[in-house]
C-alpha cells in the first residue's frame, strides 16, 4: 500500500510537471522589459518563444514572430528543446500510467511493471533536466545582457514569469522521476510459510487402521 501511494504521488508530480512544461513553452513572459532610472515607461514588452506582446496602459497586443529563418539561432534551439520536452513529458506520463502497480490487469507481471516505471522515471528526469538547462541558459543570457554597458537601456530585459515557472516545473519533473527510480523495485510478494513438525512428534495411524501381520496359522 505504501508503494502504491508513493507511485500515485510521483504520478501527480509528473502531471503537474507536464502541465508546467506546456505552460512554460506557450507563455510569452520569458523576457520582460526592464525599468531603469527615472524613465517613465507607459508600455511593457514581453518576449516569448513564439510571440512578442506589448501592454500599453489598458491595451494588450501580441504578435507572432515573422519568418522562421530570420529568427536568432538561440530562439530556434529553445523552441526545439521545449517542444521535445513537451513530447517527452506526455510519453513519460503514459508510460508511468501503464506501469502503475495500483492498476491491476490480467496477466500483469511485477517485473515488467518495474521496468516500465524505471523507463518512466528516466523520461521524467530527462524532461526535467532539459527544462532546467534551457531556462537557466536563457536566464544567464538575460542577466549578462542586463549588465552589459554596450546594450542600450531600452534593449535590456529582466527575468519573466515563464522562467520562474520553468524552474518550478523542472523541480516537479525531477522529483517525479526520482520517486519512480527509487520505488521501481517495490513489489508486494505474497508471504510463504513452511510448517515443520517437531522431531519428537510423528504421525501415527489410528488404532482401527492398524493391521496385524498375517501368520501362517491364519489360513488353517
Amino acid at each position: 500500500m505504501a508503494c502504491c501511494a508513493l507511485q500515485t504521488v510521483a504520478l501527480m508530480l509528473g502531471i503537474i510537471g507536464m502541465a508546467g512544461t506546456f505552460a512554460t513553452t506557450l507563455m510569452p513572459q520569458w523576457k520582460v522589459s526592464a525599468f531603469m532610472g527615472n524613465i517613465i515607461v507607459f508600455e511593457t514588452i514581453w518576449e516569448g518563444l513564439w510571440m512578442v506582446c506589448v501592454s500599453h496602459i489598458k491595451k494588450h497586443q501580441c504578435k507572432f514572430y515573422g519568418s522562421l529563418l530570420a529568427l536568432p539561432t538561440a530562439l530556434d534551439v529553445s523552441r526545439a528543446l521545449m517542444c521535445i520536452a513537451c513530447v517527452l513529458s506526455v510519453i513519460a506520463f503514459l508510460v508511468a500510467l501503464a506501469g502503475m502497480k495500483c492498476i491491476r490487469c490480467p496477466g500483469n507481471d511485477e517485473q515488467v511493471k518495474s521496468k516500465i516505471l524505471l523507463a518512466a522515471g528516466a523520461l521524467f528526469l530527462l524532461t526535467g533536466v532539459i527544462v532546467l538547462s534551457l531556462v537557466s541558459f536563457v536566464a544567464h543570457n538575460i542577466i549578462k545582457d542586463f549588465h552589459n554597458p554596450a546594450i542600450h537601456v531600452t534593449q535590456k530585459r529582466e527575468l519573466g514569469a515563464a522562467l520562474y515557472l520553468g524552474w518550478s516545473t523542472s523541480a516537479f519533473l525531477i522529483s517525479s522521476g526520482a520517486i519512480f527510480f527509487s520505488f521501481c523495485h517495490c513489489t508486494e510478494k505474497p508471504g510463504r510459510y513452511r510448517y515443520s513438525l517437531p522431531s519428537g512428534h510423528r504421525l501415527s495411524q489410528p488404532e482401527h487402521i492398524r493391521m496385524k501381520p498375517l501368520s501362517v496359522h491364519s489360513y488353517v
